[in-house]
């Protein structure tokens, strides 16, 4: 399959991942570059040390800025 896509110009590395406005990425960019810094927090006032915490504080923030966001994926509930 790999070789198929390549030909079709996509390589494997190149997933279909979802579209983020300029300003998401740059928040998500900044929140990264703040945690790398030790400077990020959580709303708890702890240190971040996982990235996808950090992304996730990035688009959260982006989003109360108005930025172009997917919606937040809903848990299901587990019975």
């Amino acid at each position: 399959m790999a070789g198929v896509l390549h030909v079709f110009g996509i390589d494997q590395t190149s997933t279909i991942m979802a579209k983020y406005s300029e300003k998401a990425q740059e928040k998500v960019g900044e929140t990264m570059h703040e945690m790398k810094e030790g400077k990020l927090k959580s709303g708890s006032g702890k240190k971040v040390t996982s990235k996808k915490q950090a992304v996730a504080i990035g688009l959260s923030e982006a989003r109360k800025e108005g930025a172009k966001v997917p919606k937040k994926k809903k848990e299901t509930s587990k019975s």
